[in-house]
C-alpha cells in the first residue's frame, strides 16, 4: 500500500471521529433484586426500536459506552420493560435508580430532561392530592359547592402550570434533541394529529430546525391537513361535500413515565 493511501485512510479515519459524538454511561441501583438482571439501551432509528448496547447489573453497578453520530434519546430497558429516558450526547452520563426516585445527571440535555420530569411529577402529585383535600373537606363538614369550586379552581390552576412547562420546555429546546421529544410526548395522547392552541402557539414560535424534525413535519402537516377536513374543505382548499366527524379535544396532559419501585 502506498504512503499516499496510508495517509488518506488516516485522515478519513480523523474525519469520522471528529464527526461522531462518544458517550459513557455510568450506571448504579440500590435494589437488590436487579442484580443480575440485564439492562438494554435502545433508541428509535429509522422508524425501528434498536437495541444499541445492552450490560449485566453487578453488584449495583452496570455501563454502557458507544459512538453516535448525533445526539439522541434513548431509553434504559429491563428485559420489555422501558424504565427511563436518556439522552445519549458526549460526557459523563450517570444513572441513578433507587426506591425513592430515578434520575440521569452529568450533562446538559439530562439534567434539563430531568428538570422538567422532576417539575412535571410535582404537578401530578398536586393533582393526585385534590382528592383527599376534597375528602378531608368534607369530613370537616364544609359546603359542597364551596368543596367544589376550590378544587376546581385549584385543578384548573395545576392544568395551567402543566401546560406552561410543557410549552416552555419545548421552547427552549427547539433546536436540540429534547424539543422534538417534548412535542411527541404532548401530541401522543391524541387519536391522531390535530391542532391546538397550544400546538399552534408552539409552532409560531418554532426554528427551521424544529419544523424539519421528521416527527414535528410530518404531525404538523397531517394536523393541518385534517383542520381543513373539519372545516369542510380539501386539503387544496376547495369545498368539501362533507367535513369530517369533530375530533376529541379532551385527551388528558401527557404524563411523564417515570417508574415508581
Amino acid at each position: 500500500m502506498s504512503m499516499n493511501r496510508i495517509l488518506y485512510l488516516f485522515a478519513l479515519m480523523a474525519v469520522i471521529t471528529s464527526c461522531s459524538t462518544s458517550y459513557h454511561v455510568q450506571g448504579s441501583s440500590s435494589i437488590t433484586s436487579l442484580d443480575g438482571s440485564k439492562l438494554y439501551l435502545k433508541a428509535v432509528k429509522n422508524q425501528e426500536l434498536k437495541n444499541l448496547d445492552s450490560c449485566d447489573v453487578v453488584h449495583g453497578k452496570f455501563q454502557f459506552s458507544g459512538v453516535l453520530d448525533t445526539v439522541r434519546i434513548a431509553s434504559l430497558f429491563m428485559d420489555d420493560e422501558s424504565i427511563m429516558p436518556v439522552v445519549l450526547e458526549e460526557g459523563e452520563i450517570t444513572i441513578l435508580i433507587d426506591r425513592a426516585k430515578q434520575s440521569v445527571t452529568g450533562t446538559a440535555l439530562n439534567d434539563s430532561l430531568y428538570h422538567f420530569i422532576d417539575k412535571h411529577n410535582q404537578l401530578d402529585n398536586r393533582f393526585n392530592e385534590l382528592e383527599h383535600k376534597q375528602n378531608q373537606m368534607i369530613l370537616e363538614g364544609i359546603d359542597e359547592t364551596q368543596i367544589v369550586q376550590e378544587v376546581q379552581a385549584e385543578a384548573q390552576q395545576i392544568a395551567e402550570e402543566r401546560e406552561q412547562l410543557m410549552t416552555n420546555s419545548i421552547i427552549e429546546n427547539f433546536d436540540n434533541a429534547l424539543g422534538p421529544y417534548l412535542f411527541e410526548m404532548l401530541t401522543s395522547v391524541y387519536r391522531y394529529p390535530i391542532l391546538t392552541p397550544q400546538i399552534e402557539y408552539i409552532m409560531s414560535k418554532a426554528t427551521k430546525k424544529f419544523k424539519r424534525d421528521p416527527y414535528v413535519n410530518d404531525y404538523y402537516t397531517t394536523a393541518q391537513e385534517n383542520e381543513k377536513r373539519m372545516q369542510g374543505f380539501d386539503i387544496d382548499g376547495t369545498p368539501s361535500p362533507a367535513a369530517s366527524s369533530p375530533v376529541d379535544t379532551t385527551a388528558k396532559a401527557p404524563v411523564v413515565n417515570v417508574p415508581q419501585e
